[in-house]
């Protein structure tokens, strides 16, 4: 005992930054307020791509930045010594929605105030903050009354595509606009992109069967929330 005594001793006189109960301490408080934040990100999210890496992932940036700033602590040239070293990591994946931005900087700023000793205060924005998603979400407050829809038709190429479906959707839709043309299938078929609203108590099922009928049996796809679809 008193030879390991002796090597945390050695261990702060070596850093003369923080000691051991700091690092004991910066390790758990930030571990656990991140997995707090883990558990408000696995309970509020909607969607079909929930990763459970990502969410490990926001606990172990809390952590590492914890540790990036007991190491950096008041050391300027520390400061700028780190960033030339973690300016070389490249991020290659590409994140799917905006909100999980809002939730690694969350983690990362926990992380930060855990590192920089201001526990109070880590807790508090933790919680006060994981309530304030939390109420969001459930509230579901500024969402949209967005009743537009994606509807993707493919045609055989030697269809002509111009008006082909303009009775159709004078009977089922209130409003209609073409984004997109596209040929697929090399050039066997014409790819349509429509922005369509429906009229109230229109029979979205019968209505795809009528495209069917008149693309050849071809694919028709109705998709809900544009800003999800990568057209």
């Amino acid at each position: 005992m008193e030879e390991f005594n002796a090597l945390i001793t050695q261990l702060q006189d070596v850093t003369n930054v923080f000691t051991a109960q700091d690092l004991i301490l910066t390790l758990v408080l930030s571990f656990v307020l991140a997995v707090i934040i883990a558990y408000i990100y696995r309970g509020t999210y909607h969607g079909a791509s929930y990763s459970q890496s990502f969410v490990q992932t926001l606990v172990l940036v809390s952590m590492v930045v914890a540790i990036i700033m007991l190491i950096v602590g008041s050391n300027i040239a520390r400061a700028f010594t780190l960033v030339g070293a973690l300016s070389i990591i490249r991020f290659r994946n590409a994140v799917k929605d905006t909100r999980d931005v809002g939730f690694i900087f969350f983690a990362m700023a926990i992380g930060m105030a855990c590192g920089t000793r201001f526990y109070f205060l880590a807790v508090i924005a933790t919680l006060v903050i994981s309530l304030l998603v939390w109420v969001m979400v459930r509230l579901d407050m500024f969402a949209a009354d967005n009743k537009e829809q994606i509807l993707k038709v493919r045609l055989p190429a030697d269809v002509p595509s111009s008006n082909v479906f303009d009775q159709l959707f004078s009977r089922y839709l209130a409003r209609h606009s073409l984004i997109a043309v596209e040929s697929v299938q090399a050039g066997t078929l014409t790819e349509l992109v429509y922005g369509v609203e429906f009229k109230k108590g229109a029979d979205t099922q019968a209505f795809i069967n009528e495209i069917r009928q008149l693309n050849q049996n071809n694919k028709v796809v109705l998709i809900t929330g544009q800003q999800e679809v990568d057209l």
